[in-house]
């Protein structure tokens, strides 16, 4: 399943794929106020259909805003609620400073690949 959303200049790309006994969510672009509600409105597609484990790929993520930390908040609220589990995997140590500087950084598990997500 791929997405593509280009709004007010801001462009991401969301795939989805299963592995194994995981969903694999690939983001490429920035995450922003102007991405996240249709970000938000995809995972939560991805988590009533497919709970369990979820590994965000953030391989290619150049940016996180904090609408954009809000919506993994959200979302890692949504996937417990389902008893299942949130990896970020393939972290920036830009995007990762985004988590730090909200104090969040030690809320959601990390990974520094998706094959390594996958294997925990």
């Amino acid at each position: 399943m791929s997405s593509r959303f280009d709004l007010e200049g801001e462009d991401l790309v969301i795939e989805s794929r299963r592995e194994g006994d995981a969903t694999v969510v690939a983001l490429r672009g920035e995450v922003t106020v102007f991405s996240s509600p249709d970000l938000r409105s995809r995972l939560r597609e991805i988590v009533d259909a497919l709970p369990g484990r979820i590994v965000m790929d953030l391989t290619e993520t150049t940016y996180v805003d904090s609408s954009g930390v809000a919506t993994f908040v959200e979302v890692l609220k949504m996937v417990r609620g389902h008893e299942g589990d949130l990896v970020l995997a393939g972290i920036s140590d830009r995007v990762r400073g985004v988590f730090e500087i909200a104090r969040l950084a030690d809320v959601f598990r990390m990974t520094g690949s998706v094959e390594e997500a996958l294997e925990s």
